[in-house]
Formats: C-alpha cells, structure tokens, sequence
C-alpha cells in the first residue's frame, strides 16, 4: 500500500471518531449544565482543556463563553479540531482514496458531512444543539458500523482501525484527566458530597457512553476507584483505554516491517498496567494520563516513521 493512502486512511478513522467524540463532550456538558445541584455551576471552558486547545483558542482572542466555545468545538474551521474542521478532513482524505475504500462509505460520509454544513446554525442553539449533536454521533456510528460490516479486512482496514482506536484512547484519557478534576469547579467546599461525586463520574460515564455498561458491571454506587477500573483496565468495553490499545496492537501486528510502532505501543500498554488506580490521587492521576499521552505520542511518531511520508499530514 502507498504510504499517502495508508495515512489518508488513517486519518480518517482519527477524524471520524474525534468528530464523534466532540460531540458527545458537547451534549454531557449541555445536560449537566442543566442537572447541575443548586449552587453549583458547571462551566464551559474545561471542554477547550479536555482537546488540548486552550492556547489557540485564547490566541483568537474568544472569551471563555457557552456561545464561544460551542461554536468554537463545533463550527470554527479555524479548529482543526472542531467537529466542521474533522468531518471535512475526513471527507477530503476519502474523496483521494475512493478506490480503496467502499463507495458506500464515501456517500454515507458526504451525507453526514452535509448535515453538520447545512445544520451548523441551529446547532449553535440552545434549542436545536441536541438534535445538531445526535445527527453528528449517528452518522459517525453508521459510517463506523458500515465500514466494519462491509470493508474487506486488508492493510487498509487495519490503518482505519488503527487511527479509530488511538483517537478513542486519547480521548478517553483527555475526559477523565480534566472532567475528574475541573468538570464542577464551583462545588470545590463540596467535594465530599456524595452526591456531587457520583454526578462528576456520572458525567465522565456518559460522556464515554459507558455508564449503562457500569451499572451492570458494578453493583455499587458510582464512584471514582470503579469508573477508572472499567475505563482504563477494561478489555472488553470498546472505550475502554485497553480496549482501545489491545485493537491497535493487533492491526499493526499484522502490517509488514511492524516491529518500531508494535515495541512502543507494547511500552505504553506496559505503563497503563503497572499503576494501581484504587486509591490513585489526582495529582498521581494527572502525572499517569500524562505519561500515557506521551506514550501515544511517541506510538504515533513510531507508526508515521514507518509507514508514512514524512512531512505530510
């Protein structure tokens, strides 16, 4: 396979799955705005934290409010990350590699593209957000779903599941690190209460869709020691950092001349393993996330040496 339709591919499962999972961060926060206990208000500006984009956000010189930074996650093409900018990334790499992958992905992705343009302004309303963010996750689990149903299972395959499951994972950390810490930061006095707890971890869950798997799972409240059990050290829920680093590990153990990108990934699985998250602090948390974004750093650096043009993205 050319090294610029493997990274097209690749970067296509990165930026399906990232515009899934910016709109999911949106919709948690709009409904936990309004869940909120009262005297406690939830605040916008963690979201900019969580996709690491506080600096360029300031840079553009937007003041940290609901409207700025909903429209700033959503539809601001400035953002490489907004939901607009990584649909239409997405759609331009298939649109050069539609020989390789089915057509019927090419329409259902032109499709959702479509509906995040044509719809952007009534998703920037309080009124029309939910249903602007519903249209932006279905869409992105139908063309997620279509292609695992249909696609044939070659290198280029593997480069997709590659790039889906490593933007899975890091969003998983970026949730947890910044939503367990800033998510309710006027409710500091309260911490202790257990129910502003349980709605902080529930908050996480669902951003994660993971909070039905955790009522099964765990027969006791929702709290912190379980929440990071299932999200970190899971293997069988599909958002589950493990989860996510075990898929990578076998689709880039079945690509040629894999040994570079398999080591470091096995590096940064060993990291995840060898910390106990039971009675885990959140400065120890934070330094753990960051060790293991680092990791995903370095397994990506390792994948682009190998397989990729360099200099190209």
């Amino acid at each position: 396979m050319l090294s610029r339709v493997a990274e097209a591919i690749y970067w296509i499962g990165r930026n399906i799955e990232r515009a899934e999972n910016t709109a999911r961060l949106i919709k948690v926060n709009s409904h936990l705005v309004l869940d909120a206990p009262k005297g406690v208000s939830p605040g916008w500006e963690p979201l900019i934290f969580i996709t690491g984009l506080a600096e360029d956000f300031e840079k553009h010189g937007n003041q940290p409010t609901e409207r700025n930074i909903v429209n700033y996650m959503i539809g601001d093409l400035k953002n490489a990350s907004s939901i607009s900018s990584s649909l239409r990334y997405a759609r331009e790499n298939c649109r050069t590699v539609r020989e390789i992958l089915p057509r019927e992905a090419w329409e259902k992705l032109n499709e959702v593209y479509l509906f995040a343009k044509e719809n952007i302004q009534s998703g920037l309303t309080k009124r029309g957000r939910d249903d602007y963010l519903d249209g932006i996750i279905t869409g992105s689990q139908l063309i997620n779903g279509l292609l695992a149903s249909i696609m044939y299972r070659d290198e280029a395959w593997q480069f997709l599941r590659i790039g889906r499951n490593i933007e899975r994972a890091e969003m998983t950390t970026r949730i947890v690190d910044v939503q367990s810490k800033d998510l309710l930061p006027d409710a500091e006095e309260m911490y202790e209460s257990r129910s502003l707890e349980s709605a902080q971890w529930i908050s996480i869950l669902k951003s994660l869709s993971a909070y039905s798997v955790y009522r099964r799972k765990s027969q006791v409240r929702v709290s912190r020691a379980p929440v990071l059990d299932l999200l970190f050290h899971d293997s069988e829920f599909p958002r589950a950092f493990a989860h996510c680093i075990m898929a990578v590990e076998e689709s880039v153990g079945t690509l040629a001349h894999h040994g570079l990108p398999l080591k470091s990934l096995r590096a940064l699985d060993r990291k995840r393993m060898n910390q106990n998250l039971e009675k885990i602090g959140q400065a120890a948390l934070h330094t753990y996330i960051d060790d293991l974004q680092l990791g995903i750093i370095r397994f990506h650096k390792a994948l682009e040496k190998q397989y990729f043009l360099p200099n190209v993205h």
